[in-house]
């Protein structure tokens, strides 16, 4: 009788903590069905129909998808802007992921005034995307900007110049300038990992004559690649749907010329500045794709990741 009424007491415990944890998950799942959920059913079928102005008209199957790659100006538009959604992925990769793994490594060794640089770090991501990009065009105006100001000043001129006007140069602004006000994230991230590794460890290596880059590649590198796995997914997600920044840098029609067009900008012209009597059809065309190559690749990485993760424990 004992044992069954313990078994009985233990079974009861696991009932309300799991009817506890679905009262705390409840509000957050509801959101996520009303915010997100929702939407996104709501997108796909949209794009399954035809429409004129907001009155929905036949069952067009997948006419709209075939609309956007096999017409203008959305034939032209979509791989230029994919390109550049690939560039802000590819140079956040590089200099924001990059930069904040070594600032991350570097405070964490650095004791003194840790704290403060973290902070002044993690600042501008706090910041309205809008508003940095912004400040980033007043800053680089050829008229009155400081940028080209202080190049004048210090003799290199030949370095001033329409920064957001030249083609050449516009879609790196746009990258520099996520990766800016990014930087701060992954050095939170990577400093919370590496305040989860023993310092006991890199000790040991130090005492059998390890150097401080082998120390990083063979043991603090490893130990850091969930966290790297986890900043490089959000990383892709977060450039794929880039949007305020390259608004506020180029506008919607992602001036100059399309140098700063992204796949978020096109959707935004096609649903709202196209005049299109099927607007809303091809916009949720564009949208559920954009959806499904995010979430594809997301979940391919993920799951390179843990298996890279596997290998290596």
């Amino acid at each position: 009788m004992p044992v069954t009424n313990s078994r009985r007491s233990r079974n009861t415990g696991i009932t309300l903590s799991r009817r506890a944890g679905m009262v705390f998950v409840l509000p957050a799942l509801i959101l996520f069905v009303i915010f997100i959920l929702y939407p996104l059913i709501t997108a796909l079928s949209y794009s399954l129909f035809d429409w004129t102005g907001i009155v929905r008209g036949d069952f067009s199957v997948f006419d709209n998808y075939v609309t956007i790659f096999t017409q203008l100006p959305y034939k032209d538009a979509i791989p230029n802007a994919f390109v550049h959604n690939i560039l802000l992925f590819v140079g956040a990769m590089v200099f924001q992921n990059t930069i904040g793994l070594g600032l991350a490594v570097l405070l964490h060794r650095v004791r003194r005034f840790k704290r403060f640089f973290q902070t002044v770090y993690t600042l501008p991501y706090l910041v309205s995307p809008l508003v940095v990009g912004y400040l980033w065009s007043l800053m680089l105006s050829p008229l009155f900007g400081p940028v080209n100001a202080v190049l004048k000043g210090i003799g290199l001129d030949a370095l001033a110049q329409p920064w957001l006007g030249n083609p050449t140069t516009a879609i790196w602004v746009v990258v520099f300038v996520t990766a800016w006000q990014w930087v701060g994230f992954p050095v939170l991230l990577y400093g919370a990992a590496l305040g989860g590794i023993p310092d006991e460890i890199d000790e040991a290596a130090s005492l059998d004559g390890a150097t401080p880059w082998q120390r990083f590649r063979d043991i603090t590198g490893p130990l850091l690649l969930p966290a790297i796995g986890t900043v490089s997914v959000l990383t892709f997600i977060g450039a794929m749907e880039a949007f305020a920044i390259p608004y506020a840098l180029g506008g919607s029609a992602g001036n100059p010329a399309g140098a700063t067009d992204v796949l978020s900008l096109l959707f935004y012209r096609t649903a709202f500045e196209s005049g299109s009597s099927n607007a809303i059809g091809t916009s949720s065309a564009i949208a559920t794709l954009l959806f499904l190559f995010i979430f594809g690749v997301a979940l391919l990485m993920t799951w390179l990741m843990r298996r890279a993760e596997r290998r290596l424990y």
